[in-house]
């Protein structure tokens, strides 16, 4: 009997739930794109309604392709053609709706995901094994076969029954990351804070980047031009 050989693609997760925080979702696309790793895109509904109204961009399912350019391009300040040239032949949409999709099995091969920004709702329903779309059933899949899961959490403040359910994410396995930015690497524009989350959420996913500069040991680090 011939085998058939397993497909060589093996992307990244990115999962976009309602939380505000739609700059901190491009900037992670963006940085694996350049890092030239694969992404199979997951955009919640409510995140869409977060999307419309910080970007006035409305991501549809139909044209998620055209709409996803047009994100990706706008800078964190909300300024069209920031960046330009984001190459999206490697990426994959998935609608959120889809249960069937290849996200939802543990047999679909992938690296990991990162969930960002990731709200108190998208928290509880992974935490609580809810599945109630394929956001939440990828996290689920992910933490049951053992792969990287980042959670970038956006809120603040942050109540005992979210925490309960980080702790409880936590426990399982994933990453819980903040959407807290820094100030050590020399933040002169919003884009820079947004980037400095982007990073922290690729170095959990162990993925190279060069989206902010690193501590080195030296005080005035963050007021240096260079």
């Amino acid at each position: 009997m011939e085998h058939v050989n397993a497909p060589s693609r093996r992307p990244w997760v990115v999962g976009v739930s309602g939380a505000s925080g739609t700059p901190y979702a491009a900037s992670v696309l963006r940085a694996l794109l350049a890092a030239g790793e694969a992404v199979d895109l997951v955009v919640s509904r409510a995140s869409r309604l977060t999307l419309l109204d910080e970007t006035g961009i409305a991501f549809r399912d139909a044209h998620w392709r055209e709409d996803l350019a047009q994100w990706l391009a706008r800078g964190a300040d909300g300024k069209p053609g920031t960046f330009d040239g984001v190459d999206l032949s490697d990426v994959r949409h998935w609608p959120a709706g889809d249960l069937a999709a290849g996200p939802s099995s543990g047999s679909y091969q992938v690296k990991g995901m990162i969930i960002v920004p990731a709200s108190t709702a998208c928290v509880a329903g992974v935490a609580l094994g809810l599945s109630k779309d394929l956001l939440q059933r990828a996290a689920s899949v992910t933490l049951k076969e053992g792969r990287r899961l980042v959670v970038a959490v956006r809120e603040t403040p942050l109540g005992g029954q979210t925490l309960r359910h980080l702790v409880t994410l936590d426990e399982a396995g994933a990453v819980v990351l903040p959407a807290s930015p820094a100030f050590y690497a020399g933040a002169t524009h919003i884009q820079d804070l947004v980037d400095f989350v982007a990073g922290r959420a690729l170095d959990a996913a162990g993925v190279p980047h060069t989206l902010y500069r690193r501590w080195e040991g030296e005080l005035g680090g963050g007021s240096r031009s260079d």
